[in-house]
């Protein structure tokens, strides 16, 4: 049974610091992912790592955010540095398996950048 914990979300105020992560079991993990949604809009990609290393980010957390995983726990990580409100919301780890198929999501964590 596959199991993904988040955890690392929380208040924090414009120009702070945060680092999510997200925890699994039960897969085989290949690429990982993060996600985010802030009220009243869509899911948002925010940022991938691929089993290799290789790291891709959407380009409003470009140099401010960053990507790790430590693949013998199989955990996937997100610092977050120079926080705006903007990046505000539920933050969602989303894991492919080892057939590429991203089908496993953690149940979400809280960011909240206050001005």
């Amino acid at each position: 049974q596959v199991q993904l914990v988040e955890s690392g979300g929380g208040l924090v105020q414009a120009g702070g610091s945060l680092r999510l992560s997200c925890a699994a079991s039960g897969i085989t993990v290949g690429a990982m992912r993060w996600f985010r949604q802030a009220p009243g809009k869509q899911r948002e990609w925010v940022a991938t790592i691929t089993s290799g290393g290789l790291t891709n980010y959407v380009d409003s957390v470009k140099g401010r955010f960053t990507i790790s995983s430590d693949n013998g726990n199989y955990t996937v990580y997100l610092q977050m540095n120079s926080l705006k409100p903007e990046d505000t919301g539920v933050y969602y780890c989303n894991i492919a398996d080892a057939y590429g198929r991203f089908n496993s999501w953690g149940q979400g964590t809280q960011v909240t950048v206050s001005s």
